[in-house]
């Protein structure tokens, strides 16, 4: 389809319909999620945001329990945040012949926040790039190649993070993806250990729970045993903290709880308050200087908007709201409050809740997955991929249509809802998300039920 002649402006932009964006994705951007969005209603025109709440062309209030997964900790367009990006409006915000006073002070910063010891940061401005840093620094660092991940992890999409994530589904298009990458069940320390004995290893990366796996939680110890086997076989120990740190998991980030210090720690989402990208990975002054010490190698790993002076605001600000609201002590307490009344539904109906799983304000609900049997013939199969691809996708669009409340599957486990509200959600909030969830399983006795009423469109695919 031919563009018109005239460019629209920001005021056409802003005057969109519903339907007029949708004809614009489907033949201008991704086509394919713009069906998707479409058969489940997914594709509503929001047109105002604030903390935990969002707004619809029709008026209608929505709750935002997905809160940009994990990078609205501090809610929509949080007023202190969006007023430090303003008073850096004047200043350079890209200016690369010089040396950032934002960007210096937000390094400060999150060396004073984060473990003792990781004290050099890097800024980029996406997740997945924080992740290509912290591998390039590890193979840098140790003179070494081989990285080892875990099983149903997420680290991103770029050919590096791609290929330390655990979901065939998004790497096999891209093969041949970066070579010396292996996988480990995620929770099992004796195979990592197996992957290290060689002592050919530069790096293994983990999140401290996978997100995207589906809200997975290692069992009690399992970091600790991580960090002395990278010690003793001389492996840099990389944590992916972008989805489960600052407050998200009911402390500042996740590895504090068992008092683990990884040698390199890869940030994003929320430290840029969910109002400006950036992203960033901290490690040792020592591992820093082996990578990218000196003048000779101090420009081997750079980025053109890393660190801009907005961005770095937005973090300054962030942090300072973490630390003076004392959002993991929220999330926490919110976070036992949810999980136990989800874990209440989950006794009330366990045809259709397989478990619960979670810490803090992160939190994941697992289906049930069952056979549609003579359904499933009669639908030519069609059935049995709802279940498998897009279960959880369903009960979510019930979610939105009938409860105006926003949450959605996690990436690596379709059958898993994940809850990850902003840390200042009410207590209210959380109930009507609770009474909302009960109502959908009072009126569907089975999973077939949920499917057979609110997957119509997507069977007749």
């Amino acid at each position: 389809m031919k563009p018109r002649d005239e460019l629209l402006t920001l005021k056409d932009a802003m005057q969109l319909s519903r339907g007029d964006i949708r004809e614009l994705y489907k033949h201008y951007a991704n086509s394919g999620m713009a069906t998707m969005m479409s058969l489940i209603n997914f594709d509503k025109r929001f047109v105002r945001a604030k903390g935990v709440s969002v707004w619809d062309d029709e008026g209608n209030e929505y709750l935002d329990f997905l809160g940009g997964y994990g990078a609205l900790n501090f809610g929509h367009n949080h007023p202190q945040i969006t007023e430090a990006v303003q008073q850096a409006g004047e200043l350079p915000n890209l200016l690369q012949a010089s040396l950032g006073p934002l960007y210096a002070a937000l390094a400060y910063n999150l060396a004073l926040v984060t473990p003792d010891g990781l004290c050099r940061t890097f800024f980029g401005n996406s997740g997945a790039e924080a992740v290509e840093g912290a591998l390039k620094l590890a193979r840098a660092a140790s003179r070494k190649q081989k990285i080892i991940y875990c099983e149903g992890s997420f680290h991103g999409k770029t050919m590096g993070a791609l290929s330390v994530t655990g979901k065939n589904k998004y790497r096999d298009p891209f093969k041949p993806l970066v070579p010396g990458c292996e996988p480990v069940p995620f929770g099992d320390a004796d195979a990592l250990e197996a992957k290290l004995k060689n002592k050919d290893v530069a790096a293994f990366i983990i999140e401290p729970i996978q997100g995207e796996g589906g809200v997975n939680v290692p069992a009690e110890g399992y970091l600790k045993r991580v960090q002395e086997l990278c010690n003793q076989y001389e492996v840099l120990l990389i944590f992916d903290e972008i989805q489960t740190g600052f407050a998200r998991t009911g402390t500042n980030f996740a590895c504090q709880r068992e008092g683990v210090t990884p040698d390199v720690m890869c940030l994003g989402k929320s430290l840029g308050g969910g109002v400006i990208p950036i992203s960033a990975f901290i490690t040792t002054e020592e591992i820093w200087d082996k990578a990218f010490g000196g003048m000779d190698k101090c420009t081997l790993h750079t980025s053109t908007f890393g660190g801009n002076a907005r961005a770095c605001a937005a973090g300054i600000a962030a942090i300072e709201l973490m630390i003076k609201e004392n959002l993991a002590e929220e999330a926490r307490a919110k976070g036992a409050y949810l999980l136990q009344g989800l874990k209440d539904l989950q006794e009330e109906y366990p045809s259709l809740i397989k478990e619960v799983r979670g810490r803090g304000l992160l939190i994941g609900i697992e289906f049930k997955q069952m056979s549609g049997g003579i359904l499933n013939k009669l639908s030519g199969g069609r059935l049995n991929k709802l279940v498998e691809e897009y279960l959880a996708a369903l009960v979510a669009g019930e979610l939105m249509n009938k409860y105006h409340i926003i949450t959605a599957y996690t990436l690596n486990n379709p059958n898993v809802i994940r809850l990850e509200p902003p840390l200042i959600v009410s207590r209210e909030q959380l109930d009507r998300l609770l009474y909302a969830l009960e109502d959908i399983f009072k009126k569907h006795s089975s999973v077939w039920s949920i499917i057979l009423s609110t997957g119509k469109n997507m069977l007749m695919k």
